[in-house]
């Protein structure tokens, strides 16, 4: 067994364990590989091990391993900002994308989607705790995105994401994540019908669980200390 899958089998174990602890079955939780930086042999390995859902943040390296890897049932997931350059790239090689904040953005995704492809599967992306420097739509604005994301023909919204920041403790981590999760159970109370909070990573997994996250997004606890270019841990 390879060092990625002896990291996917810890990691879903804290998966089942987390959701036995909020009485949740552990299939609720879909684990998605963040591969950025890793290259598409890294992907092979974790898929051998079981695991086809993967978040790339750079699109033009995931463009790369979507191509070389297109062979394989592969599930690809946008995780990270887009730019309106990009967005072609994004409409043409993603599943999902989980980083909408704009209409400007949904549009164009909407636009460049083949008709021959199936609806892009999205999430709005929140700033649930009003962080200066993050990505995402103010939590009272996401209803109204929501709203005219799911009139473009060629997009499905499924739900929200979120990256707060990061918590002093398993407590603060579960008052934050529970500020997305009453959002969505507000936005589907008003008849939006979402099925993903995709939210948690490697460190705070268990909290988002806690709190209701449906995907939790993890990438250093199952491919390892990404580097930088200078060859130094990023931080």
């Amino acid at each position: 067994m390879t060092m990625i899958a002896d990291n996917l089998h810890s990691i879903h174990t804290r998966i089942a364990q987390a959701c036995a602890r909020s009485a949740r079955k552990p299939e609720s939780v879909t684990l998605l590989a963040v591969s950025k930086t890793f290259g598409a042999d890294a992907v092979v390995q974790a898929y051998a091990a079981g695991q086809t859902a993967f978040g790339e943040n750079y699109i033009q390296e995931a463009v790369e391993k979507i191509t070389l890897l297109a062979h394989l049932p592969l599930q690809w997931h946008c995780i990270g900002p887009i730019q309106s350059n990009k967005t072609r790239l994004v409409a043409e090689h993603f599943d999902w994308v989980h980083t909408v904040d704009r209409l400007k953005i949904a549009q164009r995704l909407s636009e460049q989607r083949a008709a021959h492809q199936a609806p892009l599967q999205v999430c709005i992306q929140v700033n649930v705790d009003g962080g200066p420097n993050k990505s995402g739509v103010a939590p009272a604005e996401a209803l109204a995105l929501a709203q005219a994301v799911a009139a473009l023909p060629r997009l499905r919204v499924r739900g929200l994401m979120c990256i707060p920041e990061p918590a002093p403790d398993f407590v603060a981590a579960c008052s934050v994540f529970a500020r997305a999760r009453a959002l969505f159970d507000q936005m589907n109370a008003a008849g939006r019908k979402l099925d993903t909070l995709s939210m948690g990573m490697s460190s705070d997994l268990e909290a988002a669980i806690a709190s209701g996250s449906t995907m939790v997004r993890v990438g250093s606890a199952i491919f390892g200390s990404r580097t930088t270019s200078s060859g130094l841990p990023a931080a």
